[in-house]
């Protein structure tokens, strides 16, 4: 956050980790008057190393038309997706399962979503991440 400016809107968007260009940003940053090549340059350079990730960024677009970024920890779905090795969640996930994920690779999913999860504890995370698995038919063993 920039001191003494005032901010004109917030706004958060999931976006693929190294690989944004102004098309996929433009609608949701051109009315603020942002430099869509400058935004899209840093948030590249900032997940460079994620590519392949959707990493949420948190942008604050102040009254000058200057922003800054703060990035996010990927979506548990995502996450879910990824370690379950599947591509989208069951359309009935009381009925279907999907994928199947293991106790440790649920604990890895917890301390990646740790820093942006209101739980007190891993235990509490792993609970989270837990019910989101459930409800997209990801069964954990």
């Amino acid at each position: 956050m920039k001191k003494g400016l005032k901010i004109k809107r917030k706004l958060t968007l999931e976006l693929e980790a190294g690989k944004v260009n102004p098309g996929k940003v433009g609608r949701f940053l051109a009315p603020t008057g942002v430099n869509l090549m400058q935004f899209c340059n840093e948030y590249n350079d900032m997940t460079k190393d994620k590519i392949g990730q959707i990493i949420p960024a948190e942008i604050t677009v102040y009254e000058n038309r200057t922003f800054s970024i703060k990035l996010k920890t990927p979506p548990t779905a995502f996450l879910l997706k990824k370690y379950a090795n599947v591509a989208k969640g069951a359309a009935k996930p009381n009925v279907q399962t999907v994928g199947t994920i293991t106790r440790d690779q649920l604990r890895e999913i917890a301390e990646i979503k740790f820093p942006d999860l209101n739980a007190a504890t891993i235990e509490g995370a792993m609970k989270t991440i837990e019910g989101t698995a459930r409800n997209m038919g990801i069964r954990i063993e």
